[in-house]
């Protein structure tokens, strides 16, 4: 199995290439990944390092990295600073770690943006839209228009100098699930690399930083698969330093009297996204791939090129919802 070839079968993208090189020549580089179930999905970490054991003990504080992500906004667990923002939505500020506080101001960027098709408080519609197979009846016209009432990045009100963060409406919600992996994906591989660690990839279930390489490889190869054809490519990547993150309405998803509702929610109407299938960004931050991504399956194709324009640094490959593929210029 060639160790620079990673194809995609879970989401968009993944592992096809697992604990890799265990038997390695005295003074040779190994490739070595493990999964791990984090943040609610499947990981794939893989660490490039010069023995099995040194390389188990990163993958280990990459791992620690992310519990420690998931501990501060998770909206799932009650004890996170998040989940704290959400029980006193309409009442009063929360003080949140620094780190929460500028990711949500992040958070915000992405909303203004966009336009708001990116907006971190649509979190409050998961009581209208269930996409773990328990949904049979769609959900009428007032119940969508009563759960959007409490959508809006502009109620999220951010306090810089208390490191604050308060949500002015009552029944508000906000969560991460769109660029929470891709943050974490960010930040793993950034510890790895203050370590030394010469080469990797943090796989957030199909969201991916990759640096350095494979041994005796220049670059990692990654399989976009296409949405339609299981068992086809829509383009192999090489990337160094890079990240991946894609979006799509392929695999999550409410059927309901034989047609698919997709899990992307558009945060101004409260109804699914239409237009493209699957959206895929690669660039430099997983975290603003995620964001991008998630935006355009909003935005629809034309007016996600046109966002794509203000982010020379990052490329786009779509799928329609009639299966017509759509590139930028680099790929």
């Amino acid at each position: 199995m060639n160790a620079g070839w990673l194809h995609t079968c879970r989401k968009a993208l993944v592992f096809g290439a697992l604990v890799i090189t265990s038997h390695a020549l005295m003074g040779q580089e190994i490739l070595l990944t493990r999964q791990a179930t984090l943040m609610g999905s499947v990981f794939d970490i893989s660490i490039v390092d010069v023995d099995s054991a040194q390389a188990n003990q990163h993958i280990d504080q990459v791992i620690a990295e992310v519990i420690r992500i998931e501990n501060l906004i998770s909206e799932w667990q009650p004890h996170t600073p998040i989940s704290r923002v959400n029980q006193q939505a309409g009442a009063r500020p929360v003080v949140v770690d620094r780190e929460v506080f500028e990711l949500t101001k992040r958070a915000l960027m992405y909303s203004q943006l966009s336009d708001g098709a990116f907006d971190i408080s649509v979190a409050g519609l998961d009581q209208v839209w269930r996409f773990d197979g328990s949904m049979n009846e769609l959900p009428t016209e007032e119940m969508v228009q009563r759960s959007i009432a409490h959508v809006g990045y502009q109620y999220i009100v951010l306090d810089s100098a208390a490191s604050s963060i308060y949500l002015s409406k009552k029944g508000m919600k906000i969560g991460f699930g769109s660029i929470g992996k891709g943050y974490a994906a960010d930040k793993g591989r950034e510890l790895m690399q203050k370590l030394g660690v010469k080469g990797g990839i943090v796989n957030a279930s199909g969201d991916l930083a990759t640096w350095g390489a494979p041994p005796q490889k220049q670059y990692w190869k990654i399989g976009l698969n296409h949405p339609f054809r299981p068992h086809k490519m829509i383009q192999v990547l090489k990337l160094e330093e890079e990240a991946v993150a894609t979006s799509g309405s392929y695999q999550k998803y409410a059927e309901i009297a034989g047609t698919r509702y997709a899990h992307i929610i558009n945060p101004k109407t409260g109804y699914p996204s239409t237009g493209l299938t699957s959206v895929s960004i690669y660039g430099p931050s997983c975290e603003m791939a995620n964001a991008l991504s998630t935006s355009i399956m909003v935005l629809g194709r034309e007016k996600g090129k046109a966002l794509m324009k203000a982010f020379p640094g990052y490329h786009y490959i779509f799928v329609t919802d009639a299966g017509r593929i759509l590139k930028s210029r680099k790929h």
